[in-house]
């Protein structure tokens, strides 16, 4: 499996009642052994976390089930990353 980044940067108009469903989905992806990591930015203007696919399309259809985007309240950026 490769690794891709998944960045999130959140919009004005952010729902903060999507946060818990966004949390538990980074959850549910921990479980199932796609995240490896993930975390806020420091400012608060968003956060990331490392996804484990196949290939970049199985990571877009990935990301884009994440309440964080389907809500439209965070901009998403998918990039293969090749972390050592």
């Amino acid at each position: 499996m490769n690794r891709y980044l998944v960045i999130l940067l959140r919009r004005p108009g952010l729902d903060p009642a999507v946060v818990p469903q966004h949390r538990q989905f980074l959850e549910d992806m921990r479980v199932e052994g796609r995240n490896e990591m993930s975390g806020p930015f420091t400012d608060g203007c968003g956060g990331a976390w490392l996804l484990r696919a196949a290939d970049l399309a199985e990571a877009m259809q990935i990301a884009h089930r994440d309440p964080a985007h389907t809500s439209g309240g965070w901009e998403i950026t998918v990039r293969e990353w090749q972390a050592r």
